[in-house]
This record gives structure tokens, sequence and C-alpha cells, in this order.
């Protein structure tokens, strides 16, 4: 079976910044493949282009550049923001304010995101809400393990039923 809408695809990756001697990001091996069902909108659209009609078996390599990937860092996503809004019950947990850590939020949609702390300073906090990867090209290498019809409860749901692969 080819990959299509609505298949649910197993496979192994990694994924380096820039190409394939680059740093490593991220390695899903066979043990734990990654799981999903192909045209939810769970991938990034490029990736699925790159792996659509791929059968069980197929190895697959490509670059993605940062714009079909998550895109350009964004200078509207880096803001400085009251230091008091870190506060819990008066004090500020160091455990949690501190350079390089990643913290969730809200925004005044109430959706959450993920902030990185750049900077503190005795009464702001500079946050990067850009995506921990924009900016980069990556360059994703694996196989393909397995590819197969997906149910109509998975297809009515947009997900792989757990255990299910």
């Amino acid at each position: 079976m080819k990959i299509a809408n609505s298949t649910v695809v197993s496979m192994t990756y990694t994924l380096t910044e820039n190409d394939e001697k680059g740093l490593m990001i991220q390695e899903v091996d066979k043990d734990k493949p990654f799981v999903f069902l192909f045209g939810s909108g769970f991938l990034l659209p490029k990736f699925e282009e790159h792996i659509t009609g791929l059968e069980m078996g197929a190895d697959y390599s490509f670059q993605l550049k940062s714009n079909d990937a998550y895109g350009p860092t964004r200078e509207d996503a880096l803001m400085e923001l009251d230091k008091n809004i870190f506060e819990v019950d008066g004090k500020i947990d160091d455990n949690i304010l501190f350079i390089g850590n990643d913290i969730p939020m809200q925004n005044d949609e109430g959706h959450t995101l993920m902030g990185k702390v750049l900077k503190i300073t005795d009464d702001k906090v500079r946050m990067d809400f850009n995506h921990p990867l924009a900016g980069k090209d990556l360059f994703f290498k694996g196989e393909i393990v397995a590819v197969r019809k997906a149910t109509s409860e998975e297809i009515e749901h947009e997900h792989v039923h757990d255990g299910e692969h």
C-alpha cells in the first residue's frame, strides 16, 4: 500500500539541521516508530509531499528549507513581559524563571504557547515565542516501516488510535 490520505504511516527518521551531517535534532527508531494519520494536517505540508506514494520498506531523505518548515524567525514573536506576571503567591520561582527555560504561557485567546526565557531584568522578562526550529533548514532521513488503511474511526477522529500501528 502506498502512502496517501487516510493511511496510517509508521516511520523512522533522523532529523538534522541543514543537511545529513548537521547537528542532530531528533532520532526515531524502529523500536518506537513515529505513527501518524497521513493527510490529517498534523505534519508539515512539504514533509507530506516528500513521502506521498512511498511504500513499506522505502528509504527517504530530503531537505526542507526553513520557509517550508517552521518559517523564519519572527521579530514579533520576541516579547518583553512584566516580570510580575511570573509571580505565584507574590514570589518568583527561580526553578521556573531562568534563562533558557521553556515556559508554557497563554495568549489573549487562551491558546497555550511555549516561550523561551532569553533575558531577565529587575522588572522585565524577554521571551521568544518562535517555534524552536524556526529559521532552520531541516534534513530528514529514514525508512517507511508500515503503511495501512486508516479505520473509519481514526479518520473521523483525525488521529491514530493507540496500539494500532
